[in-house]
């Protein structure tokens, strides 16, 4: 007998056996309700946690913000307390489609190609990407940024914008989030930075009267995220967000963080549907 038939026959029945019971690899998390958080008794929110205005983590480590704010609104909307799970920008789409957190209230600009991968809500809050630059230097246009090392957000909505607008062969340096960012151009690591209309206040506090907004991008709205196909609960943030705009809500939050008018949000976005199909 060949010494190496019963090799041959294990080889075999493995794979008889692998074809028998395939090996599946993790796929989306199933869809949830509002039933289903209620009876669960908690909201499981991924927010941005080094953000602000928008999401950061105080000195006391609580979660605050706009985005905390609306969140726990929506979890009182529900009668349920929120957990809030702090992510970094690149975490936060496969956070919410892998099941780890049941929405995002978490900086998420609308954005279509964002869209095929999540389904948003109705606007409710409104930003622009920038290019932040030293006050004594003139950048005027999208040309200027060939001369500068720039700072963005590893895949965030200014590292687009960025990459979009520089010219052919800019050094552009992208860092895991918002805070390493900032940090990278008040410790000079960079001479400017792609960001959003709120970033100036946190670099103010670090160097004063040093920067400011030079460029505007692109006008952008935020919305909150749930996964696709997940109708009910899409439904139910739309509600959501009407009634805090109808009834003074949304206002005190922009009171609160932005200091200015809630704005006229738009009906719609080409290529982001606000509603489940």
């Amino acid at each position: 007998m060949n010494r190496f038939a019963p090799n041959r026959r294990f080889v075999v029945a493995a794979l008889a056996t692998a074809l028998a019971f395939p090996i599946f690899a993790p796929g989306p998390a199933a869809a949830i309700t509002p039933a289903e958080i209620k009876a669960r008794g908690k909201l499981i929110v991924g927010i941005q946690g080094d953000n602000a205005p928008w999401g950061f983590v105080t000195s006391e480590g609580k979660q605050d913000g706009i985005d905390a704010d609306i969140a726990r609104l929506y979890g009182q909307e529900l009668g349920v307390p929120v957990e809030f799970m702090p992510l970094e920008v690149n975490n936060r789409i496969p956070a919410l489609t892998a099941g780890r957190v049941d929405v995002l209230f978490a900086t998420m600009a609308m954005l279509p190609e964002r869209a095929k991968a999540v389904q948003f809500s109705k606007p409710y809050v409104a930003n622009a990407i920038v290019l932040i630059g030293p006050k004594a230097d003139e950048i005027k246009s999208p040309a200027d940024m060939g001369k500068y090392t720039i700072g963005v957000a590893k895949g965030a909505a200014q590292d687009t914008q960025v990459t979009k607008n520089a010219p052919s062969g800019t050094t552009i340096r992208r860092y895991d989030g918002d805070a390493a960012s900032i940090q990278a151009l008040v410790s000079g690591q960079v001479q400017a930075l792609g960001g959003n209309i709120f970033y100036l206040q946190r670099i103010d506090q670090a160097k004063p009267g040093v920067f400011e907004n030079k460029l505007e991008f692109q006008k952008l709205y935020n919305g909150a995220c749930t996964r696709l196909g997940e109708k009910e609960f899409n439904a139910s943030i739309n509600a959501f967000i009407d009634k805090i705009k109808a009834n003074g809500e949304l206002q005190k939050i922009y009171d609160k963080w932005m200091k200015v008018p809630v704005p006229q949000f738009p009906d719609s976005i080409e290529g982001v549907p606000f509603t489940a199909g």
